[in-house]
């Protein structure tokens, strides 16, 4: 069983009713379609996640801390870059359609969003 199917059922996911009035904000709330960008991200997670299959074997065979350390700093680091090119994507992806509509509701949601995440707020 991989990591992310371990921690699937423990991730909260937002339940959102779609009604008329927030329906086009929903079809919105797509990531674009790019497979390439969607290839290198999933090769991404998927080499954290051995990475961090072996962090946790040093865990249980008992390794230096300071090495084990080292390896938890390079895991953060290679999620940081993962961050880095979904946060780009969803900039030029997300934010730009949203700018680009009439209303300012939609570049306000986004937006908002964003801040959400950067200021470790759950949404609802």
């Amino acid at each position: 069983m991989t990591i992310m199917a371990k921690l699937k059922p423990k991730l909260k996911t937002a339940s959102r009713t779609t009604t008329e009035g927030n329906a086009k904000a929903e079809a919105l709330r797509h990531a674009p379609a790019d497979s390439g960008a969607r290839t290198t991200v999933l090769a991404r997670l998927r080499s954290i996640e051995g990475h961090l299959r072996g962090v946790v074997q040093m865990v249980e065979e008992d390794a230096y801390c300071i090495d084990v350390l080292q390896q938890t700093k390079a895991v953060h680091a290679a999620l940081a870059k993962v961050e880095g090119q979904l946060l780009d994507r969803h900039l030029h992806h997300c934010v730009h359609k949203a700018a680009k509509l009439e209303s300012g509701a939609e570049l306000d949601r986004v937006l908002g969003e964003l801040l959400d995440v950067f200021a470790g707020r759950r949404r609802a």
